[in-house]
């Protein structure tokens, strides 16, 4: 009896990128089995819907085929050339075929599906998500393939104005907002004004970063730079800073009441500009409601259109300040200068010394305890430099010393200890981000939860904390047998990159069910979980 070779090694299929727009299909075809020219069909298509995709196929060999009477056949190999007629970013391809052996076995058509980054030119097997319908609870009503500029623009001005209450802003936004305590009206305004500009400007700045880094094949989105380890150093050795001085333990010039104290009163304006500049950085961490789908429109378009996008994300977030400088009722409604003002700076303080800490558990998970352990040291060694700086050459010279140091401990080590890619630890019923397994949960049609996480995503912790991690959730989980997958994006991980674009998304949290059933539509959950939501979305799975 003959033994016939499985389809894939009958015909092996490979796709390789031939400039912007082409792609050459290259099958290995085993001997005595050939492929049918009629069969073949490429389908191409992206996040916004479906690219033409035109096939040029080479002649083949006439053939009277027992199954499909006189046809052209290929043998040994083929090469054929798909051309789309646009481009994207990142672009589905879905290629059939048929084909039979000469000893009489004609298999079914045979359809493979591909993901091509354009821009790097990376190809590899899987698929882009059907379009994700969102809970009616939730906030992110429209996937990113509906939803339009103006829509965008809105959903990016609401979720800069919610960035103001987040965690990693509001200490900074309270520090600038007692400056208005002092002063004259026209200075309030003018201060807010400037304070708007550098935050859009940074907003902007950072968004052409992002396609650029976009450009080069990563797929990052917001918050990536806090994949970057000494980053995470640095920006907890600059909280750390920032609370010394509010302390009054370090002094940067005269004005403490503003963010940009490094700057002197007569450089005002810079120093708001700064401010705005500093907000946008601490905010990385965090992802406001209507964010997600805003942005991740944002990232597929062209660049002018990422740069609105991002600017009303960065003008929904100065709103608050322009407002309350503007207005008279609200400056009255603000205490009046006094001691207590030095109380407030230096309880702030706080704050800003429990996010250090954050950062450095961050980085240690990143890179090891190692280099948590070097950090700390060179905070110390930059508190030192900061104490000692003074006006003689002697003093200059040892914080310079010690401000080099410092910057040399942050400097991330190789070695990271242990043999673990992710430093979570796993309770039952949860498994570990694999795109192989998530693909065979689908093809099978079983439930399965995926969370996009990261240790530097303070909002993903907090859902967590307050929902995802409670024993009442986990045992939901196991009750409705639905695997609870961790997608750990701490660090850069292209495919985890790749799965998060492919559902609309540039950024974290990101939260999808799969429900029951060949084929069934994944569901995103909202970026801000309450227990009601997630429980509904296992009930509707199971």
């Amino acid at each position: 009896q003959t033994q016939f070779l499985p389809v894939d090694e009958a015909y092996q299929l490979t796709l390789v990128a031939d400039g912007d727009q082409r792609l050459m299909l290259q099958w290995v075809i085993a001997p005595e089995y050939y492929l049918y020219r009629h069969a073949f069909k490429a389908q191409a298509s992206d996040s916004e819907g479906s690219i033409t995709a035109n096939l040029v196929v080479p002649d083949g060999l006439a053939k009277t085929d027992e199954f499909f009477g006189d046809v052209e056949v290929y043998y040994d190999a083929l090469e054929a050339v798909v051309a789309l007629e646009r481009t994207t970013e990142l672009a589905q391809i879905k290629v059939t075929y048929q084909g039979c052996a000469d000893a009489g076995l004609c298999y079914p058509p045979e359809t493979k599906s591909f993901l091509w980054h354009m821009a790097s030119g990376e190809i590899q097997a899987g698929s882009l998500a059907p379009t994700p319908r969102a809970l009616e609870s939730g906030d992110d009503t429209s996937s990113r393939a509906g939803i339009g500029l103006l829509a965008a623009i809105a959903f990016a001005f609401l979720g800069g104005i919610i960035l103001n209450i987040m965690p990693c802003v509001f200490p900074i936004l309270s520090l600038k907002a007692l400056s208005f305590t002092h002063g004259s009206a026209d200075q309030h305004r003018r201060a807010s004004l400037v304070y708007a500009a550098g935050v859009i400007v940074s907003f902007m700045a950072l968004a052409s970063v992002l396609v650029a880094i976009q450009q080069t094949g990563q797929l990052i989105g917001w918050g990536f730079q806090l994949q970057n380890t000494a980053f995470v150093i640095g920006l907890a050795y600059l909280f750390t800073v920032m609370g010394l001085s509010l302390n009054g333990l370090i002094h940067f010039g005269t004005s403490m009441m503003n963010v940009g104290q490094s700057l002197t009163e007569q450089d005002g304006d810079a120093g708001n500009f700064f401010t705005g500049v500093l907000a946008v950085i601490v905010a990385s961490p965090c992802t406001a409601p209507f964010m997600g789908t805003a942005l991740g429109y944002a990232l597929t378009q062209p660049i002018v259109v990422t740069l609105i996008v991002f600017a009303a994300l960065g003008a929904g977030m100065a709103l608050p300040m322009v407002i309350l400088s503007h207005s008279s009722a609200a400056v009255r409604a603000l205490p009046k200068p006094g001691p207590w003002m030095d109380t407030a700076k230096n309880v702030l303080a706080f704050p800003l010394y429990l996010t250090s800490v954050w950062l450095l558990w961050v980085a240690g998970n990143q890179a090891g305890v190692n280099t948590m352990a070097l950090a700390l040291s060179g905070l110390v060694l930059l508190a030192l430099a900061a104490y000692l700086y003074g006006d003689t050459s002697l003093r200059k010279g040892l914080s310079i010393i010690l401000v080099a140091g410092a910057v040399f401990l942050a400097i991330p080590s190789d070695n990271k200890s242990g043999s673990d890619d992710s430093s979570r630890i796993l309770s039952d019923g949860q498994i570990a981000w694999s795109a192989s397994v998530l693909d065979d949960y689908i093809d099978r049609g079983d439930p399965i939860f995926v969370d996009v996480t990261a240790d530097w995503c303070i909002t993903c912790l907090a859902n967590e904390a307050a929902v995802l991690f409670t024993p009442e959730m986990e045992q939901a989980f196991i009750d409705a047998d639905i695997p609870y997958m961790i997608a750990d994006w701490t660090d850069y991980d292209a495919d985890i990159g790749r799965f998060v674009q492919s559902h609309g998304r540039s950024g974290i949290p990101l939260y999808v069910m799969y429900p029951r059933g060949i084929g069934s539509t994944p569901v995103i959950l909202p970026q801000l979980l309450t227990r009601d939501i997630v429980l509904s979305a296992i009930e509707n799975a199971r």
